[in-house]
């Protein structure tokens, strides 16, 4: 297992994110185009769940949204990086009937993630399913770093 990434210079990470001129405005708390600083190290997080620290899948998609992104703030952590490092996400959300609940969910953490606007790219999926029955939301991110330790 690699150690710990170096934290230093993490604060001089800057993600670039915009919307063109001339494209229409995004639909949702996303923006069109998010670059990494150059000399960035990519790290590519797998799709985090609505698992509680004990395992159990948190009942609901507003309630597993929030776990979610509670767990994806923990690997940020631990990769020594912030939400304003995050390049990328995406997200999978069971039945077209859990976007408003997971869109309420997710504004909520992202008016304390991104107080600015200034949101990473984010796509977004409506699935038949995911890896069990019980999970309703699944995000990836892609997130900038500085380098490892």
């Amino acid at each position: 297992m690699p150690e710990r990434p170096a934290t230093e210079g993490q604060e001089h990470m800057t993600v670039r994110k915009w919307n063109p001129d001339g494209m229409a405005a995004p639909v949702g708390a996303y923006s069109h185009v998010s670059v990494p600083p150059e000399g960035a190290r990519l790290v590519f997080v797998s799709g985090q769940v609505g698992a509680a620290p004990d395992g159990t899948i948190v009942a609901g998609c507003a309630a597993q949204t929030t776990q979610t992104f509670a767990n994806l703030e923990r690997v940020l952590d631990e990769l020594g990086a912030t939400p304003a490092h995050v390049v990328k996400l995406f997200t999978m959300l069971v039945g077209e009937g859990a976007f408003a609940e997971f869109a309420a969910a997710r504004t909520a953490v992202f008016d304390r993630w991104y107080p600015d606007g200034r949101f990473p790219a984010h796509s977004a999926a409506i699935v038949a399913g995911l890896a069990t029955p019980e999970i309703l939301v699944e995000i990836e991110a892609v997130v900038a770093v500085s380098g490892w330790a």
